[in-house]
């Protein structure tokens, strides 16, 4: 996304940096508030979730049958007395446009509401380049027009924008002595000058945020009205839209009036929900005649109004065909996706965008219209923390969008003067050679983490020597300044088979169970492993740890899919055999479970995903589940035994994983430290920052502690213990307090 500029020179750390620091509160302010805005709003909905599957069912069979909706509405818009011109890219879209704007219309002026596909095709810059003057009437919009900027958000376009700041702008561009300051006034300041230039424009155009297409109507949904004017006020209405705003029926608006603006902004109904079948048949006022403001077509000929409806391709019609973008199409454009992520709260969309569109869809968007290479200046942004996927009103999977385009820059990337053979020998991944290092290293953290553990203490001492660290970090782009993970000398699984296997017989036991022995606990985080072996066996469960590969959670978060899929289709052979046997799969790393549950339906075959998300458990929602059932509370650790790590005794102050909120299973940690008699204290946090390794990386290691700031002001002085559900939310935790927290099983497992 076109933003301030900057020296050739800057890094991408530089940017961001700079961003965070001019535009960052203001954009964090606002996106926080319209999230905020939307979990209130969406719960007043009596059936919200049945909403967005009618929503999503209505985009699916759109797009699925596309073409004849192209020509059904080709068809609806001529019989009403309009024109309809299919754009095959930008270029003929502008030409189309400036050709009837300013050779058959002759036009000076023309006026636009706010429209993301009239900035995808950069209409603005054709037209004046043939001598057209163009208006933006949204606020927001003339705000970045007069400051020659791009919009940084889809809804708000000026969101990063301070009200001192306009004012400023105000004073500059139109030589003012006495600047308006308030909002108010400076809201009737821009109404006053734009109805002025409204009043001797020439053209209309308008954007479209659905099309129905058996009847031509149009739905346009707007915070100003600005809209209405632009349709109205001159005789000829040019209306752009991307060829995905087509949708069958006028019925079918419904269930998108009630999600876009509580998607969006928070807001129940937007202020201005306009239908309208162009040409209109309103009069064509006349703003020159004072007694008559509406003098044509006031005695009751038909009004001389001219329609035309640009539907835009520019890539979309191949999107629809690529399996893996195809989804991106579903958008309705309400920025409920930038709301909700962590890291656009913090940078806004002139970081997290391409040269239109921001935030986590964007990705989508940049990589069918723009190309990977505009994708691939931001895609890393994305860290699949996954928030945005239940704030979508369509239910588009946005992380699988962001992982497959990384998937492909990643492949298109790779140089081929490294040889295959050498890479071979030394990582075990799918990957092309000449895949970038820092990818290839953290993609293969698992290869890592079982040399570490082998060679440990060494490997950790020499971890945090200075010269290998500096070395680490030119190579890798690990940054420095993070504390690496230390490995652990015993993993999990070793300790299991030391201590003699399961406790509890297996011809006693309630339940039988696998604890799946992730990367980081079985080598880095052998505590809350054993920690977790201790509260399941209290429990009355037999467990087992065998010896299982990583889940692949690692490669695909650095868009290695088929060494994801490898490593899925390896830990579900290793797994299938205990699902068979009845056992249940215990997880206690949240990602990991994720994969399980959300992931793997991409990576294995339908019913191979499903048995195995139908058998596997967060590790507190087991406890919480075997609770419900019978078991005895009083084997597990109670308040009153709080001594040691836990002195703060019951009031805990708790932060659920990102992944664990979004498939469902963070509030169980909660119910069972309250069961047990735990005062508990949620994050309203949805984001720690540190999300896998984004937080590691040189580039966005300011970013991560930003975006973790908030966990900071809220846990920062509190005298609660902290726990914490994922491997990365203790990382961050610990380098945002000063303390590692302790994992929710830590808390509740019986002593050693």
């Amino acid at each position: 996304m076109r933003g301030p500029p900057m020296s050739s020179d800057a890094s991408k750390a530089d940017r961001i940096r700079e961003l965070m620091a001019t535009e960052g509160d203001a954009v964090a302010a606002n996106t926080r508030g319209f999230n905020e805005g939307r979990v209130e709003s969406t719960g007043r909905l009596d059936d919200y979730e049945g909403l967005k599957d009618e929503a999503r069912a209505i985009k699916e069979d759109a797009i699925a049958r596309l073409p004849d909706l192209i020509d059904q509405v080709r068809a609806s818009v001529e019989a009403n007395g309009g024109t309809v011109y299919v754009a095959d890219d930008a270029a003929d879209a502008n030409r189309y446009i400036t050709e009837l704007t300013a050779e058959e219309r002759d036009a000076d002026r023309l006026v636009k509401s706010k429209s993301m596909t009239s900035e995808e095709i950069e209409v603005n810059e054709a037209l004046e380049a043939e001598g057209v003057e163009v208006v933006e009437t949204d606020l927001g919009e003339w705000v970045l027009q007069l400051a020659d900027e791009a919009p940084s958000h889809i809804v708000a376009p000026a969101i990063h924008k301070s009200r001192e700041g306009i004012s400023e702008l105000f004073a500059e561009r139109f030589d003012l002595d006495d600047p308006p300051e308030t909002a108010e006034d400076l809201t009737m300041f821009a109404r006053d000058r734009l109805g002025k230039l409204v009043e001797g424009a020439d053209v209309g155009m308008t954007g479209a945020n659905f099309i129905a297409a058996d009847s031509g109507t149009m739905l346009l949904v707007t915070s100003e009205g600005n809209a209405r004017k632009t349709v109205t006020a001159t005789d000829t209405h040019v209306a752009v839209a991307g060829v995905e705003k087509l949708i069958p029926t006028v019925e079918d608006f419904s269930p998108f009036v009630e999600l876009i603006g509580r998607s969006g902004t928070g807001q129940d109904v937007t202020s201005y929900i306009s239908t309208l079948t162009p040409p209109v048949d309103s009069p064509v006022p006349d703003f020159q005649d004072d007694g008559e403001p509406l003098a044509a077509g006031s005695d009751g000929a038909e009004p001389d109004r001219d329609f035309h409806l640009v539907l835009i391709d520019n890539g979309r019609l191949a999107m629809r065909d690529d399996e893996e973008l195809k989804e991106t199409l579903y958008c309705i454009r309400c920025s409920a996706c930038s709301n909700a992520c962590g890291n656009f709260q913090s940078v806004g969309g002139h970081a997290f965008g391409g040269e239109t569109y921001s935030g986590g869809i964007a990705t989508g968007w940049e990589a069918g219209i723009e190309g990977l290479d505009v994708a691939a200046e931001f895609n890393d942004l994305c860290t699949g923390c996954s928030r945005c996927v239940p704030a979508c009103p369509v239910g588009i999977d946005i992380p699988w969008i962001n992982t497959v385009v990384r998937d492909r820059v990643n492949r298109g990337e790779v140089d081929s003067r490294q040889t295959d053979w050498l890479f071979e020998e030394l990582v075990p991944d799918e990957e092309p050679a000449g895949l970038d290092l820092g990818t290839r290293a953290v993609g293969n953290y698992e290869t890592v983490a079982k040399l570490g553990s082998l060679t440990a203490p060494v490997a950790n001492r020499l971890a945090d020597a200075g010269p290998l660290r500096a070395l680490a970090e030119r190579v890798t782009g690990i940054d420095r300044r993070r504390d690496l993970p230390e490995f652990a000398s015993e993993p999990l699984v070793d300790w299991f088979e030391r201590r003699g296997g399961a406790a509890v017989p297996e011809d006693e036991a309630a339940r039988e169970a696998v604890l799946y022995p992730d990367t980081a606990t079985n080598y880095v985080d052998v505590d809350r492993g054993k920690a977790a072996v201790r509260a399941l066996e209290a429990l009355g469960v037999h467990v087992r740890v065998p010896d299982l590969p990583g889940s692949g959670r690692p490669p695909l978060s650095q868009g290695m899919i088929s060494t994801a899929t490898s490593a899925a289709e390896d830990a579900y052979a290793g797994l299938v055999t205990h699902v068979d046997a009845g056992r249940d799969v215990v997880v206690i790393e949240p990602s990991d479970l994720a994969m399980f549950r959300s992931e793997y339906e991409k990576l294995l075959p339908e019913s191979s995903f499903e048995r195995l998300a139908d058998a596997s458990y967060d590790v507190m929602e087991y406890c919480f589940g075997l609770l419900e059932n019978g078991a005895d509370p009083a084997t597990l650790r109670a308040p009153a035994e709080g001594t040691g790590p836990v002195a703060s005794g019951k009031r805990v102050a708790y932060h659920p994983h990102c992944q664990a909120r979004t498939i469902g299973v963070g509030e169980h940690a909660t119910a069972v430290m309250e069961r047990l008699g735990y005062d508990v204290r949620v994050s309203e946090t949805e984001c720690c920052g540190m999300a896998g390794s984004f937080g590691y990386k040189t580039d966005y290691y300011e970013l991560s502690m930003d975006v973790g700031e908030p966990l900071q002001e809220q846990f920062g002085d509190t005298d609660r213990t902290v726990v914490a559900s994922g491997t990365s939310c203790g990382e961050q935790l610990d380098a945002l307090l000063g303390s590692p927290p302790m994992h929710p099983v830590e808390l509740i497992a019986p002593r050693k």
